[in-house]
């Protein structure tokens, strides 16, 4: 079963007709542009939308099967079907984490199964790293994206089956604003445990994480500079202001590099991603995926 340019169907667990196939739960690989095996699940949802499926993007050292992340999927499902994915380096999942470059495929991958199941419209709503891969990945599969200069050596691959892979409304969780940023204790630690061998290590024993060694190159274009090529999709930035690790300095530049398009959401104590993200918050996020993405 082929779901276009931006991934194929692999293998499955249950294999259904097309037509039939969002009728009930489902699990499969899919396999990205740059040919990773990529781990996917798909759900209903208790009360699903006729057309709507939800795509959600884990945060780092996440997977499908993490319990926050099922929590969050749950939650979101009493607005429409739901898509689960692993990005390539976590859970079952091939290859290496590129920590949000190149796992712009996987989503596009995942939204164009979501597509390939019959659902005509798509919301991503990712959650820190995540939430930084849904808004470069709506830059750059977005209905303008075909007008646009890519960034130098993002056209080949990652513009590749934009029609099958686009998204019709984003919501970015707790998202970085730039790269590199170290201006917290959490960073910083995460810094070291991508960029220093023993760091690697750790990750891939301990955090189940299996991280890519070489340093980006080129380097992606950032969140911040991709939240401008958005518009019109609709763009939700979703922000706590106890996050131990982006302060509010970032959701606030996201917003205001969008020129007024975005909708900016400060949330009262919540802190960082999917693990302080109260079922109340997801039910608004899915009650504004429902409106929205169209």
């Amino acid at each position: 079963m082929s779901s276009g340019p931006a991934g194929q169907v692999t293998r499955s667990s249950r294999r259904p007709p097309l037509e039939t196939a969002s009728r009930g739960p489902l699990r499969t690989f899919l396999r990205t542009t740059d040919g990773v095996s990529v781990e996917a699940a798909y759900d209903p949802g208790t009360t699903p939308s006729s057309d709507l499926a939800i795509v959600v993007a884990h945060g780092f050292t996440g997977d499908l099967d993490r319990p926050h992340v099922r929590r969050a999927a749950d939650v979101l499902g009493r607005n429409a079907a739901v898509v689960t994915f692993s990005f390539r380096g976590h859970g079952r999942s091939g290859g290496r984490s590129t920590v949000g470059d190149r796992e712009v495929l996987d989503l596009a991958a995942a939204v164009a199964w979501a597509r390939a199941l019959g659902h005509t419209r798509i919301a991503t709503v990712g959650f820190s790293m995540g939430g930084s891969v849904v808004l470069r990945h709506a830059a750059l599969y977005g209905p303008a994206a075909g007008e646009r200069a890519a960034r130098p050596g993002e056209a080949d691959q990652e513009h590749e089956g934009r029609t099958d892979a686009r998204t019709d409304a984003v919501v970015s969780v707790s998202a970085p604003a730039r790269w590199y940023y170290r201006g917290t204790a959490p960073m910083r630690r995460l810094h070291w445990l991508v960029t220093r061998p023993v760091g690697r290590v750790v990750g891939r024993y301990g955090l189940r994480t299996r991280i890519h060694h070489r340093e980006w190159d080129p380097v992606p274009a950032s969140p911040v500079e991709s939240v401008p090529l958005i518009a019109p999709t609709p763009l939700l930035i979703v922000h706590g202001d106890r996050d131990g690790y982006f302060p509010l300095d970032h959701p606030r530049m996201l917003a205001d590099a969008s020129g007024g398009h975005a909708e900016l959401w400060l949330e009262h104590g919540m802190g960082h991603a999917e693990n302080a993200s109260e079922d109340g918050l997801l039910a608004r996020i899915g009650d504004w995926a429902v409106t929205h993405a169209s």
